[in-house]
């Protein structure tokens, strides 16, 4: 059986200058635990695409006013090795990749956990996260946050069961109003601040000037699906299958004035397919990479999956082949990216997912 969290215990809460940690912290103070906070500094916060000056001094605030320590741990050597790295990589192979998952599952609920753990002897970790953690059984389970819209157990799904078990989620069980509510209630000095965007690491930045300073990119060819050419790209790893806005594409002759779509990258030709049938970005068929399972699914098991963040939860079966995973969706789902990920859940439970490396017609 899973132990459960008690009053006295002692937790070590992510706080990261924003409401939904701060309001986190406060549940936990409010129930009793012994919390102390830690900053986390996962990139290089002289980069001017970086807020982590300000996060930090926000989340400094938000510890004096709650009557809680703070201190910073630098994990950016870590993520520089185990997101970074990965995420470059997966640029130059023409995949869209989603380094939160990783940012997640390498460096807050691992290197996170550790220095939780062997630094200041913490019995739990918490974060700002919206998901709840169910222990009434042998292991802890992951499940949909009670405000769907907010749910985070995407970007979770990959995290380990250890991690999973010495983990607590204070606003698994709140909406979103709820929170900048309490946040108000309670004082804390950012119960107004915009939620973060956009990659963990480049925050609000632009996605384009940043990533050009770590990848060479050339551009070259737009294609239509008959080998016209009809445009040019400004870089292939700056699109996404199924994307419509910013791809420069004007009118064309004997065109029927339907919008563009990315069907494909050519990356031997440094060309990038597009499509006026939105149609042929539907698939019904995914194929995954290895997965990462708390509850491995079982062959033709019904489930719910999703194929991003915010997407859709769709009926689908599933198949093992080989250790990779074959996904058969009752209904077409639109645009199923390389890269991307793919989590399945029984019900509102998370049970894990795994890399998209393809799809069929």
């Amino acid at each position: 059986m899973c132990s459960e969290p008690r009053a006295g215990d002692s937790v070590v809460v992510g706080l990261s200058g924003g409401v939904d940690s701060a309001v986190a912290a406060a549940r936990l103070v409010e129930q009793g635990f012994a919390v102390h906070a830690v900053f986390m500094v996962n990139w290089d916060q002289d980069d001017d695409m970086c807020t982590a000056r300000q996060d930090y001094r926000d989340a400094q605030a938000v510890a004096q006013q709650l009557g809680i320590t703070l201190s910073r741990v630098n994990l950016a050597e870590t993520y520089w090795d185990h997101v970074f790295s990965h995420f470059l990589s997966e640029l130059r192979a023409g995949r869209t990749p989603n380094p939160d998952v990783l940012c997640n599952r390498e460096v807050k609920f691992r290197a996170f956990l550790d220095h939780a753990q062997q630094q200041h002897d913490a019995q739990w970790i918490a974060t700002g996260h919206y998901a709840r953690a169910s222990r009434s059984g042998k292991d802890t389970q992951l499940w949909r946050a009670e405000d769907h819209n907010k749910d985070q157990t995407y970007f979770l799904h990959s995290i380990t069961q250890n991690a999973l078990d010495r983990s607590l989620f204070p606003l698994g069980d709140m909406l979103k109003p709820q929170v900048r509510a309490l946040a108000q209630r309670l004082g804390l000095h950012n119960h107004a601040k915009r939620d973060s965007t956009g990659i963990c690491f480049i925050g609000e930045g632009r996605f384009r000037d940043f990533v050009a300073r770590y990848l060479p990119y050339h551009s070259g060819d737009i294609l239509d699906t008959e080998g016209h050419v009809i445009g040019e790209h400004q870089g292939l790893m700056f699109y996404t299958l199924g994307q419509r806005k910013g791809l420069g594409i004007g009118g064309q002759r004997d065109s029927s004035g339907a919008p563009w779509f990315v069907l494909d990258k050519d990356l031997s030709n440094n060309a990038l397919i597009v499509t006026q049938d939105e149609s042929t970005l539907l698939s019904r068929r995914v194929r995954t990479e290895p997965g990462h399972w708390f509850d491995a699914p079982q062959a033709g098991e019904s489930l719910l999956a999703r194929i991003r963040h915010r997407g859709a939860l769709e009926a689908c079966t599933v198949t093992a082949i080989n250790k990779h995973w074959q996904v058969d969706f009752a209904e077409p789902v639109r645009a199923a990216t390389p890269g991307q990920y793919l989590t399945l859940y029984r019900d509102q439970r998370c049970i894990g997912g795994a890399a998209i490396s393809g799809h069929c017609a």
